[in-house]
């Protein structure tokens, strides 16, 4: 599943396509045929991204909310539109460009009232400016939970995947494991403003990366990891491989339904 650096990628993408622009909007597959009936012919305004949700605002107070899940892809072009090829979910064209939308979780249209219960549920966006670190605070610190499934939680941090959870608590030295009402408001504010940096530097470069400069390839002289993923990596899906900081074999266990790595040396107490 995308984690939120993708989605705010893709709302600043979508932005630069289509805002200011009128757009038609159809549903080749037929099941947001009644969604696409609603917004095609308006102008989309504005893109918002949040979490893990997409939203595209339209004139006359329409949002379009999209939750890619496990499966969602999009892919855009110029015209000509291509003729679709299998499950398009929704197709959108206007401003010189195409968009199509493939196996969402969500794809629906809602009005500001429906927009405003989607965002009441969600946890703070470490990727937004108005984003609260304390309002993310008071729920971990009332949490018997450990600190890893609190960042998984999207009503508690919205964003953060499986990969900035684990990678985050290994820069933080925290073990997985330690529950949310052990953290300290300095430790949590530090986190937080990693994770921030290391988000928005996702955002910019497109895939993650969470080594410092002294753990890269090229400083090490290894070389480079191979995952789809892509990004460098301290932990994530590197079980029985050495630390790169201690040298110590990496961990895997499951945990909130999820895989957890981490290095025992470096996070004690897992």
């Amino acid at each position: 599943m995308p984690e939120g650096h993708t989605i705010h990628r893709l709302a600043a993408r979508h932005r630069e396509l289509f805002a200011g622009h009128a757009v038609t909007v159809d549903s080749p597959q037929g099941r947001f045929a009644a969604g696409a009936a609603l917004l095609t012919g308006r102008r989309l305004a504005d893109t918002e991204a949040y979490g893990k949700h997409l939203l595209h605002h339209f004139e006359g107070d329409r949002s379009l909310h999209i939750h890619l899940g496990l499966y969602g892809k999009f892919a855009d072009g110029v015209p000509p539109l291509p003729e679709p090829v299998g499950q398009v979910r929704m197709r959108m064209a206007g401003g010189g460009h195409w968009l199509e939308l493939r196996g969402p979780t969500a794809c629906e249209v809602l009005d500001p009232g429906e927009v405003a219960v989607l965002r009441a549920r969600l946890g703070q966006d470490p990727l937004r400016d108005d984003a609260d670190p304390l309002i993310a605070y008071a729920r971990i610190r009332s949490s018997t939970k450990p600190v890893f499934a609190l960042l998984l939680d999207q009503t508690v941090v919205a964003g953060c995947g499986l990969i900035y959870a684990n990678e985050v608590l290994f820069r933080a030295g925290l073990a997985p494991t330690k529950p949310g009402r052990a953290i300290s408001a300095v430790c949590w504010q530090e986190m937080w403003d990693d994770l921030r940096a290391l988000m928005k530097e996702g955002v910019v470069r497109g895939r993650i990366d969470t080594v410092h400069t002294a753990h890269t390839p090229e400083a090490m002289q290894r070389a480079p990891r191979v995952d789809r993923h892509g990004g460098e990596v301290y932990v994530y899906r590197r079980p029985g491989q050495p630390c790169l900081v201690c040298g110590t074999a990496v961990q895997r266990g499951p945990m909130a339904g999820r895989n957890l790595y981490w290095c025992p040396t470096c996070q004690p107490g897992s």
